[in-house]
């Protein structure tokens, strides 16, 4: 029977179950939030819920209790100066219990460990939160047509139509006058040797008669 053990053993021994809550109880008054396990955030509750209760005392007494358990003096300084004086009216349920889901993997619950009043760790969100950037629209892509090469202008040739002119006309030989100037050469041919023959004659005939 289970009789007279209370809290959950939480598969760890009776040592490093207290190291454990007293770390999750120092981060959760250093963040005020935690996510942890439904079990472990049970446990830890506890052992938070008292630190702030003896917090609000204020003596040195009531610090030197708390840091058997709070061993960073920062944090303590921060729950005696800053927590404690918020909570002062508040008879107790300094903090809250928020059931997020299941863990990927071995599906066990997970929740929040949060204070009551954490206002600061909302403004500490606010400013680690990344501006949302304006969603872009997708376009698809056209493909471009391919450049067409233009082809080089081809001037046209001018043919210039060339008027033969009446002295062109007149030199340019026909066949017909080619014959007959042939003819007419070779005609006029032998009278210009005939007529070298005869003043050859007379020549040779003058020293004839000197002598």
């Amino acid at each position: 029977m289970r009789h007279r053990k209370q809290g959950r053993g939480l598969g760890r021994n009776a040592s490093h179950r207290k190291a454990m809550l007293a770390n999750l109880a120092t981060a959760v008054l250093e963040r005020e939030k935690v996510k942890t396990t439904t079990a472990k955030a049970k446990e830890a509750r506890s052992v938070v819920e008292r630190l702030i209760t003896v917090a609000k005392k204020g003596d040195l007494h009531a610090r030197r209790q708390v840091l058997k358990t709070v061993r960073d003096r920062t944090v303590v300084a921060k729950l005696f100066d800053i927590i404690a004086p918020r909570f002062s009216d508040r008879p107790g349920g300094y903090t809250r219990i928020i059931h997020v889901g299941q863990r990927q993997g071995d599906a066990a619950e997970i929740s929040i460990l949060e204070l009551v009043d954490n206002t600061v760790v909302e403004e500490d969100e606010a400013k680690v939160e990344p501006e949302s950037k304006p969603k872009r629209k997708r376009t698809r892509k056209v493909a471009a047509p391919a450049p067409v090469a233009e082809e080089p202008a081809v001037e046209e040739a001018v043919v210039e139509e060339i008027a033969d002119t009446p002295e062109e006309v007149e030199a340019a030989p026909t066949g017909d006058n080619d014959a007959g100037s042939g003819g007419a050469a070779e005609a006029d041919r032998p009278a210009e040797t005939g007529g070298n023959a005869d003043e050859e004659e007379t020549q040779s005939e003058e020293p004839d008669k000197k002598s």
